[in-house]
């Protein structure tokens, strides 16, 4: 996982395009968008991270502080 990359990800694509990636890629398609990753499960990680991050903006949070509480889930998660 890379927070760069789900930060990029969920800056230039919206939830929907992120949904339909992440579908594209648990059906074994190639997704519409470039999605980085060394693999299909890093892949996989970064646009669930997107999508959460988009989801908190949709409900009305702060696109920088939905990163910072995602960011802070994956850091309490490692602890």
């Amino acid at each position: 996982m890379k927070l760069p990359a789900i930060k990029q990800l969920a800056e230039q694509h919206d939830l929907a395009t992120l949904q339909a990636a992440e579908e594209a890629l648990l059906n074994e398609e190639t997704p519409a968008i470039e999605v980085p990753g060394d693999d299909e499960g890093d892949q996989l990680t970064q646009i669930l991270g997107a999508i959460w991050i988009r989801e908190q903006v949709a409900a009305g949070t702060d696109f920088k502080d939905a990163f910072r509480a995602f960011a802070q889930r994956v850091r309490s998660s490692i602890a």
